[in-house]
């Protein structure tokens, strides 16, 4: 329970510390129940203040972005801005260092910009606090990791379900149809150790998608797959993203697995060319 307690935390907040000593500094009790009165309160009235015009609405939208690293000698986002329509997919590419992963952790409130906006649907979460971006987080964006991030004691069922339920929106049936359509049906009963690379991708994809997320953000999802398991993956989670009108931005390395979405965009040096 402890392990699986522990997790929850990471996932639905600070994934992408590593440092212990961070992460016990933001295990507080707004953390690790999203439903409590200040979380939601606080939440409440930052989504209200900080809403984009409702006649120029974008599933999501970025204006100026920008961020620096503490002894960076220089900025890891010079003002970047974009749009992404619902039911869009993009590709974002780039070299290493020139700002992917922190654009996409920015998008997933897994950490908050120097200056600009990020709004999701809306909602500018620049302003919000940890506990405030983890609550919209878990409503609205679901982040596909390259390591897979499963709960190692868990079976695969548990692990689809997870954040489906942290965000109070699971759904046998549907758990159920993404077990089936990933091939994962026979698996159910296992714990990740005992599942293959390209077997956890996909039970990580089910557990994203089982919440129905508006926005799915995968950061190099396939990396760790070798080819013909990447295209496979790949073509299942463009199809059951699509399926849901949901959408969806991949970071990737790889120019043959981009062209496979209809739109790109690459980010050199912190700028979007």
């Amino acid at each position: 329970m402890a392990r699986a307690c522990m997790a929850l935390d990471i996932y639905g907040c600070f994934w992408t510390l590593s440092d212990h000593a961070h992460l016990a500094m933001h295990f507080d009790a707004s953390t690790r129940l999203p439903g409590t009165a200040a979380t939601l309160a606080s939440y409440s009235c930052l989504s209200v203040l900080n809403r984009f015009a409702k006649d120029d609405l974008m599933l999501l939208r970025l204006r100026d972005v920008t961020k620096t690293y503490p002894g960076a000698a220089a900025a890891v986002l010079r003002g970047v801005s974009l749009d992404l329509e619902r039911g869009e997919m993009l590709a974002l590419t780039g070299e290493s260092g020139s700002g992917k992963s922190t654009l996409l952790h920015l998008i997933g409130g897994l950490d908050t910009a120097d200056s600009g906006a990020v709004a999701i649907d809306g909602t500018d979460l620049t302003p919000l606090d940890d506990a405030g971006r983890a609550g919209f987080r878990r409503g609205k964006v679901g982040v596909i990791f390259q390591q897979f991030n499963l709960i190692p004691s868990l079976t695969v069922a548990a692990n689809i379900a997870f954040q489906a339920r942290l965000a109070g929106r699971h759904d046998k049936d549907r758990a159920g149809t993404l077990a089936k359509r990933l091939g994962l049906r026979d698996h159910l009963h296992k714990y990740p150790e005992q599942l293959s690379g390209g077997q956890q991708q996909r039970v990580a994809i089910a557990r994203t998608l089982a919440p129905q997320p508006d926005l799915v953000l995968a950061d190099e999802p396939t990396g760790n797959l070798d080819e013909a398991t990447a295209d496979t993956v790949l073509a299942l989670l463009q199809d059951l993203v699509a399926e849901t009108g949901a959408g969806l931005m991949l970071v990737t390395h790889s120019e043959r697995l981009a062209k496979r979405l209809p739109r790109r965009l690459h980010l050199q040096a912190g700028c979007l060319v």
